[in-house]
């Protein structure tokens, strides 16, 4: 068969009186892998993109991530300087911020805690697994 600039390939013409069903078959079959086997090396292209784009804004959302950082820390320490600047001891002023940064910490932890007690799970997917598993043992799903 001659090969498409896309490196498929191209109909053929073919009287079906000349050829037997068991050749159809074997050709529709083998069609059917190939149209399988393309389907999933264009998967492959596609993840492998994917991939590379996740990968730059991974790399991306770390460097923020470091950066951000800094400014926290910078930030603290300029609050600390000014509240010292306001006339607290140094030591008093720098406990107020760190006291602060416990208090976020903690409230952050709280409501993180909370967030993960609501979990319900998967009760959708459960529930239609369920009732798949009963349609394929041939059962009724108002049985389960």
């Amino acid at each position: 068969m001659p090969e498409t600039e896309s490196g498929g390939r191209q109909a053929e013409e073919f009287n079906a009186a000349e050829r037997s069903l068991g050749e159809l078959v074997s050709e529709a079959s083998g069609n059917i892998s190939r149209l399988v086997r393309l389907e999933l090396e264009l998967a492959k292209l596609e993840l492998a993109r994917d991939a590379r784009q996740v990968a730059k804004g991974s790399a991306m959302l770390i460097a923020a991530a470091v950066l951000g950082h800094m400014v926290l820390i910078l930030g603290s320490v300029t609050i600390g300087l000014a509240l010292w600047s306001l006339g607290l001891a140094v030591w008093l002023s720098f406990l107020i911020v760190t006291v602060f940064y416990l208090l976020m910490a903690g409230l952050l932890a709280f409501i993180g805690t909370r967030s993960f007690k609501r979990l319900q799970g998967l009760p959708m997917t459960s529930s239609t697994m369920s009732t798949t598993a009963a349609v394929l043992r041939r059962e009724h799903p108002a049985e389960i």
